[in-house]
Protein backbone atom coordinates (compact mmCIF):
# COMPACT_ATOMS: atom_id res chain seq x y z
CA UNK A 1 0.00 0.00 0.00
CA UNK A 2 1.14 3.63 -0.92
CA UNK A 3 2.00 6.43 1.80
CA UNK A 4 -0.92 8.46 -0.14
CA UNK A 5 -3.03 5.33 0.08
CA UNK A 6 -1.74 4.80 4.12
CA UNK A 7 -2.76 8.26 4.82
CA UNK A 8 -6.01 7.81 3.33
CA UNK A 9 -7.05 5.56 5.57
CA UNK A 10 -5.76 6.71 8.38
CA UNK A 11 -7.69 10.00 7.49
CA UNK A 12 -11.08 7.72 6.73
CA UNK A 13 -10.59 5.99 10.15
CA UNK A 14 -10.06 8.70 12.70
CA UNK A 15 -12.77 11.05 10.49
CA UNK A 16 -15.21 7.68 10.77
CA UNK A 17 -14.65 7.10 14.46
CA UNK A 18 -14.97 11.08 15.29
CA UNK A 19 -18.12 10.55 13.41
CA UNK A 20 -19.64 7.60 15.12
CA UNK A 21 -17.99 9.13 18.50
CA UNK A 22 -20.05 12.67 18.06
CA UNK A 23 -23.43 10.93 17.27
CA UNK A 24 -22.69 8.21 20.18
CA UNK A 25 -22.12 11.16 22.61
CA UNK A 26 -25.54 12.86 21.43
CA UNK A 27 -27.31 9.96 21.61
CA UNK A 28 -25.93 9.19 25.27
CA UNK A 29 -26.18 12.46 26.68
CA UNK A 30 -30.31 12.09 26.08
CA UNK A 31 -29.24 8.13 27.81
CA UNK A 32 -27.00 10.00 30.71
CA UNK A 33 -30.08 12.42 31.21
CA UNK A 34 -32.79 9.32 31.21
CA UNK A 35 -30.55 7.67 33.50
CA UNK A 36 -29.92 10.13 35.70
CA UNK A 37 -33.72 10.93 36.25
CA UNK A 38 -34.42 7.20 36.74
CA UNK A 39 -32.02 6.59 39.69
CA UNK A 40 -33.13 9.27 41.36
CA UNK A 41 -36.85 7.98 41.49
CA UNK A 42 -36.48 3.84 40.42
CA UNK A 43 -32.67 3.46 40.55
CA UNK A 44 -33.14 -0.29 39.41
CA UNK A 45 -34.55 0.30 36.31
CA UNK A 46 -31.87 2.84 35.57
CA UNK A 47 -30.35 -0.15 34.64
CA UNK A 48 -33.05 -0.47 31.41
CA UNK A 49 -30.39 1.50 29.33
CA UNK A 50 -27.08 0.52 30.35
CA UNK A 51 -26.57 -1.32 26.86
CA UNK A 52 -27.01 2.22 25.10
CA UNK A 53 -23.24 2.74 26.33
CA UNK A 54 -22.00 0.00 24.72
CA UNK A 55 -23.60 0.57 20.87
CA UNK A 56 -21.06 3.61 19.97
CA UNK A 57 -18.50 1.32 20.39
CA UNK A 58 -19.92 -1.82 18.83
CA UNK A 59 -20.99 0.25 15.85
CA UNK A 60 -17.04 1.16 15.08
CA UNK A 61 -15.78 -2.46 15.40
CA UNK A 62 -18.60 -4.24 13.55
CA UNK A 63 -17.78 -1.14 11.41
CA UNK A 64 -13.97 -0.44 10.94
CA UNK A 65 -12.99 -4.16 12.39
CA UNK A 66 -9.65 -2.44 13.17
CA UNK A 67 -8.27 -2.61 16.72
CA UNK A 68 -9.38 -0.16 19.73
CA UNK A 69 -11.74 1.71 17.29
CA UNK A 70 -14.18 1.04 20.26
CA UNK A 71 -12.10 2.73 22.18
CA UNK A 72 -11.71 5.79 20.28
CA UNK A 73 -15.22 6.14 19.73
CA UNK A 74 -15.44 5.96 23.57
CA UNK A 75 -12.88 8.91 24.03
CA UNK A 76 -14.69 10.67 21.56
CA UNK A 77 -18.01 10.57 22.89
CA UNK A 78 -16.79 11.35 25.94
CA UNK A 79 -15.63 14.36 25.19
CA UNK A 80 -18.65 15.39 23.64
CA UNK A 81 -20.27 14.37 26.91
CA UNK A 82 -17.77 16.33 29.10
CA UNK A 83 -18.91 19.97 28.64
CA UNK A 84 -22.04 19.03 29.50
CA UNK A 85 -22.30 16.47 32.67
CA UNK A 86 -18.90 16.01 33.67
CA UNK A 87 -14.97 15.49 33.08
CA UNK A 88 -15.94 11.42 34.25
CA UNK A 89 -18.34 11.45 31.28
CA UNK A 90 -14.77 10.54 29.43
CA UNK A 91 -14.08 7.86 31.85
CA UNK A 92 -17.31 6.40 31.73
CA UNK A 93 -17.56 6.11 28.04
CA UNK A 94 -14.43 4.47 27.96
CA UNK A 95 -14.77 1.92 30.11
CA UNK A 96 -17.86 0.89 28.50
CA UNK A 97 -15.89 0.97 25.25
CA UNK A 98 -13.32 -1.29 26.51
CA UNK A 99 -15.97 -3.92 27.20
CA UNK A 100 -17.56 -3.70 23.85
CA UNK A 101 -13.60 -4.16 23.00
CA UNK A 102 -13.22 -6.90 25.11
CA UNK A 103 -14.10 -9.92 23.13
CA UNK A 104 -11.99 -8.99 20.46
CA UNK A 105 -9.02 -8.20 22.72
CA UNK A 106 -8.80 -11.68 24.23
CA UNK A 107 -8.05 -13.07 20.78
CA UNK A 108 -5.56 -10.32 19.68
CA UNK A 109 -7.65 -9.48 17.19
CA UNK A 110 -7.31 -11.95 15.07
CA UNK A 111 -10.84 -12.79 14.22
CA UNK A 112 -14.20 -10.78 13.66
CA UNK A 113 -17.22 -12.09 14.80
CA UNK A 114 -21.02 -11.45 15.81
CA UNK A 115 -20.74 -13.71 18.98
CA UNK A 116 -17.44 -11.86 20.38
CA UNK A 117 -20.18 -8.71 20.49
CA UNK A 118 -22.25 -10.82 22.50
CA UNK A 119 -19.46 -12.25 24.67
CA UNK A 120 -18.55 -8.47 25.08
CA UNK A 121 -22.13 -7.66 26.06
CA UNK A 122 -22.61 -11.02 28.78
CA UNK A 123 -19.04 -10.26 30.56
CA UNK A 124 -20.24 -5.91 31.25
CA UNK A 125 -23.31 -7.30 32.09
CA UNK A 126 -22.08 -9.20 35.02
CA UNK A 127 -19.28 -6.87 35.87
CA UNK A 128 -21.63 -3.61 35.79
CA UNK A 129 -23.98 -4.79 38.61
CA UNK A 130 -21.37 -6.09 40.63
CA UNK A 131 -19.17 -3.40 40.35
CA UNK A 132 -22.11 -0.82 40.96
CA UNK A 133 -24.10 -2.39 44.19
CA UNK A 134 -23.06 -0.23 46.45
CA UNK A 135 -24.58 2.70 44.24
CA UNK A 136 -28.00 0.98 44.07
CA UNK A 137 -27.67 -0.61 47.41
CA UNK A 138 -28.10 -3.78 45.51
CA UNK A 139 -26.67 -6.16 48.52
CA UNK A 140 -29.45 -5.44 50.75
CA UNK A 141 -32.50 -5.75 48.60
CA UNK A 142 -34.59 -9.13 48.31
CA UNK A 143 -32.81 -11.64 46.55
CA UNK A 144 -35.05 -11.80 43.47
CA UNK A 145 -34.83 -8.28 42.95
CA UNK A 146 -31.41 -8.56 42.72
CA UNK A 147 -31.80 -11.54 40.37
CA UNK A 148 -34.34 -9.19 38.07
CA UNK A 149 -31.12 -6.47 38.50
CA UNK A 150 -29.02 -8.69 36.82
CA UNK A 151 -31.29 -9.67 34.62
CA UNK A 152 -32.23 -6.91 33.28
CA UNK A 153 -28.56 -5.48 32.63
CA UNK A 154 -27.80 -8.63 30.91
CA UNK A 155 -31.45 -8.01 28.24
CA UNK A 156 -29.62 -3.90 28.09
CA UNK A 157 -26.69 -4.96 27.45
CA UNK A 158 -27.60 -7.63 24.75
CA UNK A 159 -29.97 -5.10 23.25
CA UNK A 160 -27.89 -2.07 23.13
CA UNK A 161 -25.23 -4.40 21.32
CA UNK A 162 -27.83 -5.92 18.86
CA UNK A 163 -28.87 -2.21 17.67
CA UNK A 164 -24.85 -1.44 17.59
CA UNK A 165 -24.83 -4.50 15.12
CA UNK A 166 -27.73 -3.62 13.31
CA UNK A 167 -26.55 -0.22 12.50
CA UNK A 168 -23.05 -0.90 11.54
CA UNK A 169 -24.84 -3.69 9.17
CA UNK A 170 -26.86 -1.27 7.60
CA UNK A 171 -24.13 1.53 7.24
CA UNK A 172 -21.76 -1.07 5.32
CA UNK A 173 -24.61 -2.40 3.00
CA UNK A 174 -24.81 1.87 2.23
CA UNK A 175 -21.12 1.49 1.30
CA UNK A 176 -20.06 4.17 4.54
CA UNK A 177 -16.42 3.73 5.82
CA UNK A 178 -15.03 1.30 2.92
CA UNK A 179 -11.60 3.31 3.08
CA UNK A 180 -11.33 2.77 7.07
CA UNK A 181 -12.59 -0.50 7.11
CA UNK A 182 -9.99 -3.15 8.07
CA UNK A 183 -8.65 -5.62 4.87
CA UNK A 184 -9.34 -8.72 6.16
CA UNK A 185 -8.84 -12.23 4.97
CA UNK A 186 -12.22 -14.13 4.32
CA UNK A 187 -11.54 -16.92 6.40
CA UNK A 188 -10.89 -13.86 9.39
CA UNK A 189 -14.14 -11.92 9.09
CA UNK A 190 -17.85 -12.56 8.86
CA UNK A 191 -19.90 -11.69 5.85
CA UNK A 192 -22.05 -8.32 6.84
CA UNK A 193 -25.64 -9.69 7.34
Amino acid sequence: MSRSNRAQVSTAYLLTCAAIGVAGGIVLAAGWWISSMLFITMPLISVAIAGLWLMPAVIALRLIQRPFAGLLVGLISGLVLAPLFTVGAIGTTLWWALFAELGFLLVLYRFWRTWQHYASALIVSIVYPVMAAASFDLWTIPLGMQIAYFGVTLASCFAGTWLGIVVADRLRSAGVAKLARRRTPVAAAEPAA
